[in-house]
């Protein structure tokens, strides 16, 4: 059976954290584990997750619940409650289920104070790695047998009904994912008609029928040329070149958004020495199955434009197309012959390496994110196949895995600094301190040590890397990158534990590092009073028209988000209040800013645009609350009073709120189809009412909204998983496991405390 295991790792040449493991997560497989029911029951999760993948496509994440529950004892002694048609919710029935929810939620907390969960979705994510083991020769010490039983599962299980894969688990299909699952499933050892339910012979059909993988997108296209499955002279250029620009340059690396930075750093590396796996005989299988003629006679100049229409949601403008074909025509025949390949790509090749190894050493070699960690070890292995570097890129794969009733899957990392953040404070709403206060203390002391106490090393503004310092990361501190939602969220956990007896929830946390995480949050806030999220934003709008890729939006320069200004809000907002004295002028320009720029930035329905969860719902409750905190209401601000309007108009027939991702993409509300409703939204819109004086007002879409979260809790205690409800890049969704339990236990906490019940 699997298992997992946190907070575990033993420092040796490859392997090394700064705070002891706090917060790392990895499975391992047993063959010995378990009795026969402990394995029926995962075998019944799995079987169950199959017959019904096409309702609910994000697992329920259930192989480490079942083990810490049976681990913990867990046995749900309350009984259940139900609120009948017609009936009042009264405080003893709102209190009952809220402590159902608690006693089972607390029960899957961690030993080091953190809560795990599955933070994956995307369909891209794992086959490059994959490819990358396959290519250095790693793929069987990587991934063993049951590895490989368990990642061919997740494939099959997301296989859309026309055959194809979309870019995440509920997306149409596309040629991106498509392909990248079907190279996947053949490097682990399936047939060209093999595979669950015809799973290849089906692939291969929606590939050819789509016009073949001429059609990849451009990211596609450089992991097959890696591959050895393309041809580099079909790929637009990505000169390493541009690592060694004058700064001055609008197009500088240290102007992009990190994230693009840190995927087009190794991709950069990589086409610039033109990388190519071992040619062998699978790859040359794989170049025959995969086109509609031979391969060598394809014209590669003339796919380089090409994409399925299926994979585009940002068209490139002709300005780009022209931009490419410059690069292709005139420069890069230049920088690849002599003397230029000597005098400027080598050095360009190793500027941009010392770049890649500066990222992996400030990140113990998990770096920024899941792309990025794939493609920097394989470009350590292209430098020196033997390389410590290398080495201790294998030595953090472990880190990326997860497993669930749907298989094996590689996470974007973590999301155990983010979901503990809002547990803490989803528990301490609920005024429940006194059965829970070893809960509590473990989470407040995971969140100590989970800040990040130093910057990155050496002259890091020389490195494009900006300030980390008393901040939390999305993760865990090992990763270092800061992130401001992340340490606005980290801050006001601390800040509110500080008021809560020492000797239940231990110390508090020294003034120095609180003043060190509002450094952090005052160093992100943008001209027009928005928050970044990972560093201050320095490029210029117009770059976006430069935007490589096809299937994401607004990933070249760093943006303002309306859910880290709410949160930055929030904490600055505390932080006042317990710290009046320090840096008191500029703490509340800073919040007049901050409040100011969600004033602007609200949209004509009354909504906010969501950028990291699902999606008007999302932002319409970080906002209101940031606005509540600021002391804006609904009778002092014309804001607030129409984002109320919105969330009113689209609660559902049965109380409940409930939003389709593709408002993410469309970037207008769109409600679920047939009336069906989320209990997370739920959650959100009840507490972005709650924040804006709802119950004053008119309680009743509160006591509605109640009765359908407290009637939905199942018997154990838990939620049921429904749709996914995170997103990024506006284009692709990530499914958090844990909100199904933060959410509606936050929101029947707040319900409790500020709607008066009978």
């Amino acid at each position: 059976m699997w298992k997992l295991k946190t907070a575990e790792g033993v420092d040796g040449p490859y392997l090394y954290s700064t705070n002891n493991y706090v917060g790392r997560q990895t499975w391992e497989f047993d063959p010995d584990a378990g009795t026969p029911e402990e394995r029926a029951e995962v075998e019944k999760a799995r079987q169950n997750f199959y017959e019904n993948r096409f309702q609910v496509k994000p697992s329920g994440d259930l192989l480490w619940r079942m083990q810490f529950l049976r681990e913990k004892n867990f046995k749900q002694t309350i009984p259940a409650v139900k609120i009948e048609d017609g009936e009042q919710i009264t405080y003893e029935k709102a209190t009952t289920a809220l402590r159902r929810a608690v006693h089972f939620f607390s029960a899957l907390q961690a030993s080091d104070g953190h809560w795990p969960a599955e933070n994956a979705g995307p369909l891209f994510f794992l086959p490059p790695l994959v490819f990358s083991v396959y290519i250095t020769g790693h793929l069987n010490t990587v991934f063993p047998e049951e590895h490989r039983k368990e990642i061919l599962r997740y494939i099959y299980y997301h296989q859309n009904e026309d055959g194809g894969w979309g870019l995440h688990i509920e997306g149409h299909s596309t040629m991106f994912c498509t392909a990248l699952s079907y190279i996947c499933m053949r490097i682990l050892g399936v047939g060209p008609d093999g595979g669950q339910g015809n799973a290849c012979a089906r692939a291969r059909k929606w590939i050819l029928d789509h016009g073949s993988v001429t059609h990849m997108p451009s990211w596609g296209k450089t992991w097959l040329s890696i591959l050895g499955v393309f041809d580099w002279s079909g790929s637009n250029p990505m000169p390493p070149e541009f690592w060694i620009f004058p700064s001055f340059l609008p197009m500088h690396p240290a102007k992009m958004w990190c994230y693009c930075r840190m995927v087009y750093m190794p991709m950069s590396y990589l086409y610039g020495k033109r990388f190519v796996g071992p040619i062998t005989p699978l790859i040359e299988q794989l170049r025959e199955e995969l086109y509609l003629q031979p391969y060598n006679e394809i014209k590669w100049k003339k796919v380089r434009h090409l994409c399925a229409p299926e994979d585009i949601y940002y068209p490139h403008p002709l300005i780009q197309d022209l931009m490419w074909d410059s690069l292709y025509i005139c420069t890069e025949p230049l920088l690849t012959r002599w003397p230029f390949n000597k005098l400027v790509r080598e050095k360009a090749l190793q500027v941009t390496m010392k770049h890649i190894h500066y990222e992996d050493e400030n990140s113990r070699y998990i770096t920024i994110g899941c792309v990025e960690k794939v493609l920097c070890m394989l470009a350590c292995w292209a430098e020196e196949p033997n390389s410590d570097y290398f080495k201790k890129h294998l030595a953090r794969i472990p880190d990326y895995l997860w497993v669930a009733e749907d298989g094996m899957k590689m996470q974007s990392f973590g999301s155990q600094q983010w979901d503990t953040g809002f547990a803490i404070q989803a528990l301490l709403a609920c005024n429940l301190t006194d059965e829970i206060g070893p809960v509590l203390k473990r989470g407040h002391d995971f969140i100590k040590k989970s800040q990040v106490k130093d910057n990155p090393s050496g002259d890091f503004k020389k490195m494009y890397r900006h300030i980390s310092k008393g901040s939390w990361t999305f993760s865990d501190q090992d990763h270092g990158w800061q992130v401001s939602d992340c340490t606005a969220e980290g801050l006001k956990c601390c800040l509110l534990m500080s008021m809560l007896p020492p000797e239940i929830v231990g110390e508090k946390m020294e003034p120095q590092q609180l003043y060190d995480a509002v450094n952090v949050l005052l160093s992100l806030q943008s001209k027009n009073g928005g928050l970044t999220a990972w560093e201050p934003a320095g490029g210029q709008e117009w770059l976006e028209m430069l935007n490589p890729t096809e299937f994401f939006a607004d990933i070249v320069i760093e943006h303002e988000y309306v859910e880290c200004t709410a949160s930055a809000i929030h904490a600055s907002v505390l932080f006042k209040k317990l710290y009046p004295g320090h840096r008191k002028k500029e703490i509340e320009n800073f919040i007049a800013n901050a409040v100011r720029y969600l004033e602007n930035v609200q949209m004509p329905d009354g909504s906010w645009y969501g950028n990291w969860g699902v999606c008007f719902t999302y932002g319409s409750w970080f906002a209101l609350g940031g606005l509540a905190a600021a002391g804006k209401t609904y009778t002092n601000c014309l804001a607030v009073r129409k984002g109320v309007e919105f969330l009113l108009r689209t609660q559902r027939e049965n109380g409940g709120w409930g939003e389709s991702y593709k408002s993410c993409p469309d970037k207008r509300y769109v409600p679920l189809e047939e009336g069906r409703t989320n209990l997370v939204h739920t959650g959100w819109a009840m507490m972005g009412l709650i924040h804006a004086g709802q119950a004053e007002r008119d309680p009743t879409p509160l006591h509605r909204a109640a009765k359908l979260i407290i009637n939905s809790q199942l018997e154990d205690g838990d939620f049921p998983q429904q749709e996914i409800t995170g997103v990024f890049m506006k284009n692709c969704m990530l499914h958090y496991a844990a909100y199904r339990n933060i959410y509606p236990l936050w929101a029947l906490a707040e319900y409790r405390q500020r709607v008066p019940l009978p």
